[in-house]
């Protein structure tokens, strides 16, 4: 899977793309448990980076763009341009979504 190149332009320089294959999808909602958030809450009153949530961020987003590679893979594509997130986030934690469109791609 590190092998797909993703992309949030629609072009790669010194590449061109010789076959679409449509949209591709990483889904992923993690939460924290109640312990946790409380204390992120308890965080939240006095200011600054609630490092619990930016973890889960990061970790949300890493899972949600390997399996937007794992879905381009299944395709056989071997990039993914025009790649988007779409966020949200609630009291219970985060939904990630990752998309963009699978291609095959070659040097020129």
């Amino acid at each position: 899977m590190n092998n797909i190149l993703v992309v949030t332009t629609e072009n790669i320089a010194g590449y061109k793309v010789t076959e679409t294959f449509g949209e591709v999808f990483g889904l992923t909602s993690r939460s924290r448990n109640a312990v946790s958030s409380f204390g992120q809450g308890l965080k939240s009153l006095v200011g600054g980076e609630i490092k619990g949530y930016t973890k889960l961020q990061h970790d949300s987003r890493e899972e949600a763009v390997n399996r937007l590679k794992e879905d381009a893979a299944r395709l056989g594509a071997n990039a993914v341009i025009m790649f988007r997130f779409d966020t949200t986030t609630s009291e219970i934690g985060e939904s990630v979504t990752a998309y963009g469109t699978a291609v095959t791609i070659e040097k020129i």
